[in-house]
């Protein structure tokens, strides 16, 4: 099988039942945008060294590509078979809670940065959140399952509660937002 199909050189591409549609159209901008936080999320995981928050984020990555296959379904056939579901969910919001309470209080508005994996995650976290927006355009027209957008949303609050705690790992801390700091 060869990497390039040529398919693509008039302005379309494939969804996963071989319907053509335009590359800038809601539906490819939603699972492009998945597979963009996908890829951040890998970088990020190049920069990681604590076991707990990688496994978590092996986690998202594989359960990001179901998500890309259920967006990547057309909306004239039954459902994705491979998707997301509460279970999935559930454990986002367990593993933001274990990892919330290893950092501690948020004492105010944290910047992007620290360590080199917390400012590669954050990067991820706003790719991720530009994809839950593409879900919710491609949602004003054709039906989306619920349970993809909501992990979505979760993984994004775990990317940062992520950050976070890879911070308190680099012993960087979090980078507090100063409303007056001073011209260097």
């Amino acid at each position: 099988m060869k990497i390039y199909t040529r398919t693509g050189d008039q302005g379309t591409t494939s969804l996963a039942d071989g319907t053509r549609l335009p590359k800038g159209s809601a539906r490819i901008e939603a699972y492009g945008t998945v597979d963009e936080a996908n890829s951040w999320i890998g970088a990020a995981r190049s920069f990681v060294d604590d076991g707990l928050l990688d496994g978590m984020l092996a986690f998202v990555q594989h359960r990001f590509y179901n998500c890309s296959s259920n967006l990547a379904s057309s909306t004239t056939e039954d459902p994705a078979p491979v998707g997301v579901d509460q279970r999935d969910i559930d454990f986002l919001e367990r593993a933001i809670d274990q990892l919330t309470h290893k950092s501690g209080k948020i004492e105010g508005f944290i910047l992007p940065g620290g360590g080199r994996a917390a400012g590669m995650l954050h990067i991820a976290r706003t790719v991720c959140r530009r994809a839950e927006r593409r879900i919710w355009t491609l949602a004003e027209t054709s039906p989306v399952d619920s349970m993809v957008v909501k992990f979505v949303n979760r993984a994004s609050d775990l990317l940062f509660a992520g950050a976070r705690y890879a911070n308190i790992v680099e012993g960087t801390g979090d980078v507090m937002w100063q409303k007056e700091l001073p011209q260097p």
